[in-house]
C-alpha cells in the first residue's frame, strides 16, 4: 500500500484560482471523500493527482516522492484514475477497453500475457461485465460503461487510485457494489463523490472543499455536521446516527 500526500497545491487557469493552496493525505490504505458543491475544485485537484494539470504551486507525493519526478511507467503501476469523461474508444470492445489497463506491465507490441489476460478477466468479473467483454464500448450504457472503466482501472493492480465521481451513471445498487469494492482491495483511495451518505458510509475520512479551498478534513461524523452543510450547500439538513452503521446519515430538509 502507498500514500499520497497533496501538498500547498494550488491551480490557476485563465487567471482563476480553482484551487487555493490545498493540502491532504491519503494513507496507507485509507479511502478518502472529496465533497462539496459543482466548481468547487474537486475535480482539479484530482487531475493533479494523476499528472493531468501541473499545479502552479505546491506538489502531490507518491510515497514521498514528487510525481512528476517519478517515470510514467512507475506511476501507472501505482496510481490508477477512474475520470468523469466517457472516451469515445470506437471499435473496442469493452474487453479491449479493460486491456488498457495492463499497458505500463507491456512494451509496445507485446502480446498479452497470462497474467494480463487473467488480470483482465478478474477486473470484468469484479464489476460484473464479464457478459459485455465482446461488446463495443460506445454501445453500452453509461453504466456499463462506469463499469468497464473502473475495471480498467482494477486491471492496473495499483496501490492508489483516484476515483472522480465513479457512481456517475450508477443505479443504486452499482453504486454501492463499486464503492464497497474500493474499500474491500485495501488500497489507498481518493474518490470525489457528491452523495453524502455514500460518503460518510464508504470513506474513512472526509474532505470538505469550497471555492478551492479545504474547509474541514476529518472522519464522517466530525465533518458531515447541520452546520457545515448549511455553509457549503446552502441547504438545511438534519444529521442523525444510522441505526445499523453508526454512520452520520443525512436528510435534506425542504
Amino acid at each position: 500500500m502507498s500514500e499520497l500526500r497533496i501538498e500547498s497545491v494550488t491551480v490557476e487557469v485563465a487567471g482563476r484560482t480553482l484551487v487555493d493552496s490545498v493540502s491532504l493525505r491519503a494513507g496507507p490504505g485509507e479511502v478518502v471523500g472529496l465533497v462539496g458543491p459543482n466548481g468547487a475544485g474537486k475535480s482539479t485537484l484530482l487531475r493533479t493527482c494523476y499528472r493531468a494539470l501541473r499545479p502552479n504551486s505546491g506538489r502531490v507525493l507518491l510515497d514521498g516522492t514528487d510525481i512528476r519526478r517519478l517515470p510514467a511507467r512507475q506511476v501507472a503501476r501505482t496510481l490508477a484514475a477512474v475520470l468523469q469523461e466517457m472516451p469515445s474508444d470506437f471499435g473496442l470492445t469493452a474487453r479491449d477497453v479493460v486491456a488498457m489497463g495492463r499497458a505500463p506491465y507491456r512494451r509496445a507490441f507485446q502480446a498479452d500475457s497470462r497474467d494480463d489476460t487473467e488480470a483482465v478477466g478478474a477486473a470484468l468479473a469484479s464489476l460484473g461485465v464479464a457478459e459485455l467483454a465482446d461488446r463495443r464500448f460506445d454501445r453500452l450504457s453509461g453504466g456499463e460503461k462506469q463499469r468497464v472503466l473502473i475495471a480498467r482501472a482494477l486491471a492496473q493492480q495499483p496501490s492508489v487510485m483516484v476515483l472522480d465521481e465513479p457512481t456517475n451513471h450508477l443505479d443504486l445498487r452499482h453504486q454501492l457494489d463499486a464503492l464497497r469494492l474500493v474499500r474491500t482491495l485495501g488500497v489507498t483511495a481518493v474518490i470525489a463523490v457528491h452523495d453524502l451518505n455514500l460518503a460518510a458510509a464508504f470513506c474513512d475520512r472526509i474532505c470538505v472543499l469550497d471555492q478551492g479551498r479545504l474547509l474541514a478534513d476529518g472522519p464522517p461524523e466530525a465533518v458531515l455536521t447541520e452546520e457545515l452543510i448549511a455553509e457549503v450547500y446552502g441547504v438545511r439538513t438534519e444529521v442523525s446516527r444510522h441505526p445499523a452503521k453508526g454512520k452520520p446519515h443525512i436528510v435534506v430538509l425542504p
